[in-house]
């Protein structure tokens, strides 16, 4: 993969990946030769792009187990986390006034609680299972049931962790909010075309993902909204011309839409065999490391817990250097020390703190995400990067 003019191994598809070519082909006639604005229904050049929209938005909703009218575009899953939370709880039907969270999601769904406590609302952020348990990073089903009755608006829990893969059991996260009829959000970002979803096996009111994430173009993003048994009202976030039954107005992304649904297609069609070439790129490189740095140590579930981690994700600390220090010593790896939203934040990561690190050993993790487009031989090329810098280092 080149990033620049110099060979650079990718390893941080938790950021972001890079655009599919089928997907690229499947999107370009929609800036040259369909590029009406499927607002524009008066006239058949517009009818048959919204036509288009239409198809795409049903094939969306079907491999996430929905139907059309419950998925709503956005400009990317910040901003359907934002509809998510802020739709819910401000809509003016909303007369419940506590929201339930946990300690260790994404910024995308931590900073919007901050500005709902601003608006008078109690936030409750459940801590999870700490590293000492091959459970960490997951929430304790009953210490959260003890957070949730008749006084809570909204539950918004992560399918996902975007920095050490753990997989939370939404099912039985639903069936909690059921029984006091709140609403259950998940931000599903690092989930959705990596694991199989299917909201009526989740039991989710509401939805959240990213086109950027599953070989899609970034700017363009979903929420799903239930439209069956529960109907869910949202208070508009974006206001002006009606678009979308009044839930985001604005002139509809129409090559991205197109993006998303062909990258969830291939993303869903390849997942089993995928997510298995994946996982072996993954768990070569943690032997590789591992071996020659036996003190390496992992962050999060085990590896082998494959119904608790995502099979594309690996966080590690290196004892004794900062995970800073290593990225400067490999310029030519891509990887991380944290969420990108978060890169320019010299703290150390909160999900790491939340599953009870130290700032030491928070500071001296990298997290590695692996991809369709990695191989075997960049793995191997990586790891020996990391292992002469670590080398050099301490």
């Amino acid at each position: 993969m080149f990033m620049t003019d110099d060979r650079v191994l990718y390893f941080d598809n938790h950021a972001t990946t890079c655009v599919d070519p089928r997907v690229m082909e499947a999107m370009l006639p929609y800036f040259t030769a369909e590029y009406a604005n499927p607002g524009s229904v008066n006239h058949p050049f517009g009818r048959h792009v919204a036509e288009q929209v239409a198809v795409a938005q049903g094939e969306i909703a079907k491999s996430l187990g929905g139907i059309a009218d419950e998925i709503v575009f956005t400009s990317g899953a910040t901003e359907s986390n934002n509809l998510a939370l802020f739709g819910t709880c401000l809509h003016p039907r909303q007369q419940r006034r506590r929201v339930v969270s946990l300690t260790t999601e994404h910024r995308a769904i931590l900073d919007p609680l901050i500005r709902l406590e601003r608006l008078g609302f109690e936030v409750i952020r459940v801590p999870v299972e700490q590293s000492t348990s091959e459970r960490a990073g997951l929430v304790d089903l009953e210490r959260l049931a003890g957070h949730i009755d008749e006084s809570v608006a909204l539950v918004s829990i992560m399918l996902a962790n975007n920095e050490i893969g753990v997989i939370q059991d939404l099912a039985s996260i639903a069936k909690l909010c059921r029984q006091h009829g709140c609403w259950f959000h998940s931000d599903a970002t690092q989930g959705v075309g990596k694991v199989p979803i299917a909201v009526d096996d989740l039991d989710v009111d509401l939805l959240s993902f990213s086109a950027h994430k599953f070989y899609g173009p970034k700017g363009i993003g979903g929420l799903y909204v239930r439209n069956r048994e529960r109907r869910i009202r949202l208070d508009q976030q974006m206001i002006g011309g009606g678009h979308q039954q009044n839930r985001r107005s604005g002139t509809l992304n129409v090559p991205g839409i197109i993006g998303m649904a062909k990258a969830l297609e291939l993303s869903v069609g390849d997942m089993p065999s995928e997510a298995v070439t994946i996982m072996k790129m993954r768990d070569r490189f943690w032997d590789r490391l591992h071996s020659a740095i036996p003190d390496l140590v992992l962050n999060g579930p085990p590896l082998n817990a494959v119904d608790m981690r995502l099979h594309d994700n690996l966080n590690c600390q290196f004892p004794g250097v900062e995970g800073q220090s290593l990225m400067l010593r490999t310029p030519s790896l891509a990887c991380s020390s944290g969420s990108a939203c978060t890169s320019a934040n010299p703290e150390p990561s909160h999900v790491l703190k939340g599953i009870g690190c130290n700032d030491d050993q928070a500071r001296s993790s990298l997290r590695f995400g692996f991809g369709r487009f990695n191989t075997i031989d960049e793995v191997d090329e990586g790891a020996e990067m990391l292992i002469e810098a670590y080398a050099s280092l301490s």
